[in-house]
């Protein structure tokens, strides 16, 4: 189940709730008594875990190295290679 969290706009005071997707949002602050309590839009935050994964599956491996850079047609001893 979804953890939503709302806030009071009357007092201020902010929870978070553990509802089902399909249950109505809550309007009452437990706080205050006030039915301007909204539901607040934030992040989800949650972690991908066990196999499958792009976390798992490709952590540590190894890497190409870079290729090595074309040698310079003006044989570096230019204005435009300064050494």
């Amino acid at each position: 189940m979804p953890i939503y969290e709302y806030r009071c706009q009357s007092c201020g005071f902010q929870k978070e709730h553990l509802q089902k997707m399909s249950d109505a949002a809550l309007t009452t602050c437990p706080e205050c008594g006030s039915e301007q309590y909204t539901k607040l839009i934030s992040a989800a935050g949650f972690q991908l875990k066990g196999s499958g994964w792009y976390a798992t599956d490709f952590k540590g491996g190894s890497t190409k190295a870079a290729p090595d850079p074309a040698p310079a047609p003006c044989g570096a001893n230019c204005a435009c290679h300064p050494s």
